[in-house]
């Protein structure tokens, strides 16, 4: 189901559009500029306040950043970047976190050309699902630039900074399963397998508590950096307040029952 009405963030969409199915607790943002779903420059801005919208939305519980097509995108519009101001490509590694940002969790599935800012705003996603024909790249030296969006920092903390001068200086291509070798990707799949195996993860994700998965999420993105000692100290604080909680008191009754918890998110 295609919903634009629920927020004014999701109407009049440049290059994508935003579908949230209610019972399933799942908003999906769909890039729809085929054959190459090029992004601009100001569906940059648009994404972001779509993530937000998204991750404000009481009715949904997972995100799926996806594609038409057979390519997720071969990267931003080129010729932007010099028609932009200095205050707008100061903001594009800012729009391109938003999944990053988002409390909840987001998956990214990808298939074909996934370059650039596409590369990069899949980066920011913490699932990437691809099907066999992905090809990931950062072909900005071709260019005469530099990934600007997160790219390389998101990718050298991934895969450590020898693959990813290799990645980046060399604008490589890593095709799907060296992709899910590296730990870039979560899962390979074959390509008529993508959208069941992302629909799959998003129902097992779902069967979570949603207090639990939020913060999850947060303490380890904000512990990315931190020193061990500091991460354990932060992860204790957050099990402590998570023990408080109805959901856990009802995760705890249920395992001793035999049944499946009912979380409420509280």
């Amino acid at each position: 189901m295609t919903d634009s009405n629920r927020d004014p963030r999701l109407t009049g969409l440049d290059g994508f559009r935003v579908e949230i199915d209610a019972g399933r607790a799942r908003g999906d943002i769909v890039l729809c500029r085929p054959p190459m779903n090029v992004i601009t420059m100001p569906q940059r801005d648009q994404l972001r306040r779509a993530f937000e919208a998204l991750d404000e939305d009481p009715a949904v519980r997972i995100i799926v950043l996806r594609a038409e097509g057979e390519h997720f995108s071969s990267g931003g519009y080129i010729r932007g970047f010099l028609e932009a101001s200095p205050e707008v490509v100061s903001n594009l590694a800012w729009n391109i976190a938003a999944p990053a940002r988002a409390s909840k969790p987001v998956i990214a599935a990808n298939r074909g050309y996934t370059f650039g800012v596409g590369f990069e705003i899949s980066l920011a996603c913490d699932f990437r699902i691809v099907s066999e024909t992905c090809q990931y790249a950062l072909p900005e030296q071709r260019l005469g630039q530099i990934p600007g969006s997160g790219g390389s920092a998101r990718l050298q903390k991934i895969i450590g900074i020898t693959r990813t001068k290799d990645i980046v200086l060399r604008s490589r291509r890593i095709p799907a399963r060296q992709a899910e070798a590296w730990g870039i990707a979560t899962e390979c799949v074959p390509d008529d397998r993508l959208e069941a195996t992302v629909d799959a993860l998003v129902d097992e994700l779902r069967g979570f508590a949603p207090l639990a998965q939020r913060t999850a999420k947060r303490l380890l993105n904000e512990t990315e950096d931190a020193l061990l000692s500091t991460a354990i100290e932060l992860e204790g604080h957050c099990y402590g307040r998570l023990r408080q909680s109805d959901d856990f008191r009802e995760g705890v009754e249920a395992f001793h029952e035999k049944r499946k918890p009912q979380f409420r998110g509280s």
